[in-house]
């Protein structure tokens, strides 16, 4: 569903998914699980219009600074190492000469699930396990009104969810490093736009877990919801 949404760009062509593996696959993009073993049953929902149309939000991306490659490695195609994902950035820069851009440049495509920046690298226990100052207030807050453990955890875990039609997105900020240089006070929230800027060496930003980019030292990147992006998707009526 995901490789399928990347390539529609038209709001207005309905795109619809069906589970084909539900015992391995929650299939959140798709039509119902009941739906795969009767899929005639669906078609005849759309024909008499016993749906009404979804428009999920999708992220649009631009990469602007010096250095920046906007030729993407697909990772649909090929399964590569770190140090093979490394090397297939550096061919396409080289044998693109867009490589000179200094944007914003519009990445061609639309992020549906997620956008990753990061690099492959293991991380110190400290980064890892230590919790933040956000997540205790807001645990707090929440146990203010109510005592009982797994009502504080389910109200924390509702609070993370929202509709796909909502004109926003949700980030995280993974293992953050805080130290004397780098602080970081807010881990996660809610955003229509969030800009990054690269520091490091061999990073990339992978989107839905499809499409690669090269993200390194003086790459800014702006993540953006655009409703003109949204993906046309249906629900049927049950």
């Amino acid at each position: 569903m995901l490789l399928a949404a990347s390539k529609v760009f038209d709001k207005f062509k309905p795109v619809i998914g069906v589970n084909t593996d539900p015992e391995r696959s929650e299939g959140h993009l798709c039509l119902p699980v009941r739906y795969t073993h009767s899929f005639p049953e669906a078609l005849q929902k759309l024909y008499r219009g016993e749906f009404r149309w979804q428009w999920r939000q999708r992220i649009r991306l631009y990469l602007e600074g010096t250095g920046i490659n906007p030729v993407p490695v697909d990772l649909h195609e090929q399964q590569l190492s770190q140090e093979q994902h490394s090397r297939a950035h550096i061919n396409e820069r080289f044998q693109d000469q867009r490589s000179d851009i200094s944007g914003p440049h519009l990445l061609p495509v639309r992020a549906l699930n997620e956008v990753f920046i990061g690099e492959s690298l293991s991380s110190r226990s400290y980064n890892i396990n230590k919790v933040a100052n956000q997540a205790v207030e807001e645990i707090l807050n929440i146990g203010e009104k109510i005592l009982l453990s797994n009502e504080v955890t389910n109200d924390y875990n509702d609070s993370l969810l929202y509709s796909p039609e909502e004109p926003k997105m949700f980030f995280s900020i993974r293992e953050p490093i805080v130290n004397r240089v780098f602080s970081s006070s807010r881990q996660r929230g809610f955003s229509s736009k969030v800009c990054v800027r690269s520091r490091c060496w061999d990073a990339c930003m992978v989107v839905d877990g499809g499409t690669s980019f090269e993200f390194n030292d003086g790459a800014i990147a702006s993540i953006l919801i655009d409703t003109e992006d949204a993906l046309c998707t249906v629900l049927l009526e049950e």
